[in-house]
């Protein structure tokens, strides 16, 4: 053989591409926007799409002239498959989301061939060294933002380091631990030992500031499986070389560690609000336990999780073939909820097993979760019969277990597989384990195998690449913009409601900014529903109904079975004038939820509003004579009562929503007095009657102010 041709075709270890995944595992935990223009999620999915298709180019630019075959397993058809199925979806379900989908399935199944095919044995410990210092750097944030009230990142549930909501954080930092544990039971240079020891210690903490109760669950669960990994793998772990003190000195760090930064206080004012706990240890333990207690599974955050796993698995036993289609959850999921049910803004099931069912059907989804489950449970049961030199393998393939078992304990509260810093430790994983199997020699069908390689396919697939890395630079500038015009139209709509100040632009100025940057945001993304509709509800807070309505038209085209959309646009329409429009709109709420009280006095509404208030009045008699009737619709009653004078009407409202609900009852007299008062009915002793009735339902600090509302006549004789 040629000696060129030989150098050529041999095959070479891939050590920069491993290096660039290690640095992009880094980077999506530790960096976070400290700016509400662009969701932190967008970024994190940004440095994963980045970190994985940089490192991928950069491998097949180096196997460029590869002959020699690569790994290939079974596993990297679970995304294929997932992938292929999102972009069938595309033609039949939400095309955007689906395409969103297959995007998705792509990266990770790219991450997870490419992990593959360049974490040796010798390239894994810089990945999870990196995996490890992500976590650190993030744990640091939460311990600020815990103990110092710092606010360098936007925040919707604090502490949530660099995630804007702490449960995201604390899903992924649990599944870290496992890595950290192998780190520094591997670790030999005994200077280290303390360092990483306290710097585990802080990852236990931060998730412990938390209080994710999923999270929490699956750290109990880890500790002993680590220990015992520990313990039965002592040969092939460095701590069993460890001398005496510096053992001694570990585990001194780790606890007081736990126990120190544990104990001190918060200094977060919303923390302090949460009642549960000021300090680390206190708010894990308390929410850990408050799974016991019962109200959490009838009036706490498990009863609302159940409402969405119920409507869910409706949604699956409707759909069983196909599914909805990729992504399609959140718009087909109001379908499936009881009519009385609020939970329609949820864009996730909180449980990625139920959502996958739903979205992709038993035949895709069903048999990826088989499949995977399957392989985790032979993996587990051959890497605890690995013996002689196969066991060097054992230790590794433990702790990823480990991380996989933890990532699927909150994946049935929450929905990490969507999340680009968990969806990106899960293909990692998967590539571990893939790995492992290809060293140990497990060349079965569904395992290890070898990928037969030409130069040819490694230029088709730098070609390839070069494309998804043009068309990802594409993407993520249209999504940074459009989030950065969507949440200054969000700024803008909510300033409407604050007075003028000094340094604030004009109140027309503001308003006409904020419709040209939703228009603009709008234009690039029209399926933006969580930010979209933040903007609409301000302008029809404000009577601007001609700006709510295009803004709502356009969430309705996207997400076509919210009724509370068709609610809102059936009143803009109204309140403009356009009666045929809100009756349109009117029967997409009657499709959606048709025996909803709310639904029945929107049609109440609608026709007192087209000058059809016999009708509306007759109706509303109807519905109280029936006892079928809520808050809304008494209020409604009173007030096209009191429009359109009609005082029975009015009266008879005002002492229904007395009785229903006795809590509002000091308003409700008060305005039943003052009906009492009409020179039109003009019946002093009811009147009087009701204003004393009022007064005795005010507390006495209140009684005053109370006093001071009612007519001048009247007030002498009470």
């Amino acid at each position: 053989m040629h000696p060129q041709t030989a150098s050529t075709t041999a095959p070479r270890t891939p050590e920069q591409p491993a290096t660039v995944l290690a640095w992009t595992l880094f980077l999506v935990p530790a960096l976070g926007v400290p700016s509400e223009l662009m969701l932190q999620d967008t970024l994190k999915s940004a440095v994963v799409a980045f970190g994985v298709l940089a490192a991928a180019l950069l491998f097949f630019w180096q196997q460029r002239h590869r002959s020699a075959p690569l790994q290939w397993h079974g596993l990297v058809w679970l995304p294929i498959t997932l992938m292929v199925y999102a972009l069938g979806s595309m033609l039949w379900s939400h095309t955007y989301l689906a395409a969103v989908e297959a995007i998705r399935w792509f990266i990770l199944g790219l991450l997870l061939w490419l992990g593959l095919n360049t974490a040796s044995r010798e390239k894994v410990p810089a990945l999870l060294w990196g995996i490890h210092a992500g976590a650190v750097v993030a744990s640091v944030w939460t311990a600020l933002q815990f103990w110092l009230g710092w606010g360098l990142f936007p925040q919707g549930a604090a502490p949530a380091s660099t995630f804007v909501n702490r449960n995201f954080f604390a899903e992924y930092v649990v599944c870290t631990l496992p890595f950290s544990a192998y780190l520094l039971a591997n670790l030999r240079q005994s200077r280290y030992l303390p360092w990483l020891a306290g710097s585990i210690s802080l990852n236990v903490v931060a998730l412990m500031m938390t209080g994710t109760r999923s999270a929490l669950v699956a750290m109990w669960v880890l500790t002993p499986v680590v220990l015992v990994i520990w313990v039965k793998y002592r040969p092939q772990l460095a701590w069993m070389q460890w001398r005496k003190s510096e053992r001694m000195l570990v585990g001194l760090v780790f606890v007081a560690g736990v126990l120190g930064l544990g104990s001190v206080p918060t200094g977060n004012p919303m923390l302090m609000a949460d009642n549960i706990g000021t300090t680390a240890l206190q708010r894990s333990f308390a929410r850990t336990a408050s799974i016991a207690k019962p109200a959490e599974y009838t009036v706490g955050s498990f009863s609302i999780r159940s409402v969405m796993w119920r409507a869910t698995a409706r949604m699956m036993l409707a759909n069983p073939w196909a599914g909805v289609g990729a992504g399609a959850w959140e718009v087909h999921i109001p379908l499936y909820q009881h009519a009385d049910t609020t939970l329609e803004t949820d864009y996730y099931a909180h449980n990625e097993f139920l959502q996958l069912l739903s979205e992709y059907g038993l035949p895709a989804g069903g048999l990826y979760l088989s499949f995977l489950l399957a392989y985790l449970l032979i993996t587990a049961g051959n890497t605890w019969r690995l013996e002689g030199a196969d066991l060097t393998e054992a230790p590794l393939r433990s702790v990823t277990l480990a991380c996989l078992l933890a990532l699927l304990i909150v994946s049935n509260a929450g929905f990490p597989w969507h999340l680009a810093s968990c969806g990106a430790l899960l293909a990692l994983c998967l590539a571990l384990l893939a790995g492992s199997d290809a060293r140990l020699g497990h060349r079965q069908t569904f395992f290890a195998k070898a990928l037969p390689w030409t130069p040819a396919r490694s230029r088709a697939a730098l070609a390839l690449l070069l494309c998804c890395s043009a068309l990802a630079i594409y993407i993520t500038r249209q999504a940074a913009t459009a989030e950065q015009q969507l949440v200054r139209a969000i700024q803008l709509a909510d300033s409407l409601r604050q007075p003028q100040r000094a340094g604030m632009l004009p109140f027309a100025d503001r308003k006409t900014q904020a419709l040209q940057n939703a228009r603009e945001g709008i234009a690039i993304n029209p399926h933006y529903r969580k930010l979209t509709s933040d903007i609409a509800e301000p302008f029809g807070a404000g009577g601007d109904w001609e700006s709510a309505v295009w803004i709502l038209e356009s969430i309705a085209a996207s997400r076509p079975h919210v009724a509370a959309i068709w609610t809102g646009l059936a009143m803009g329409h109204s309140q403009l004038g356009q009666h045929a429009q809100a009756q349109q709109a009117l029967s997409q709420v009657q499709r959606l939820k048709p025996q909803a009280a709310d639904t029945r006095t929107l049609e109440v509404v609608l026709l007192s509003n087209a000058g059809r208030e016999e009708q509306a009045v007759r109706m509303l008699n109807t519905y109280f004579d029936r006892d079928e009737y809520d808050f809304d619709m008494a209020q409604a009653g009173y007030a096209i009562g009191y429009k359109t004078q009609h005082w029975a009407l009015a009266i008879r409202s005002l002492e229904l929503r007395n009785k229903a609900w006795p809590d509002q009852a000091a308003d409700g007299y008060l305005r039943l007095g003052k009906l009492y008062a009409e020179p039109a009915v003009r019946d002093d002793a009811k009147a009087l009657a009701a204003f004393k009735a009022g007064l005795n339902a005010v507390p006495e600090e209140e009684k005053a102010n109370f006093r001071n509302q009612v007519p001048a006549p009247y007030q002498a004789r009470m």
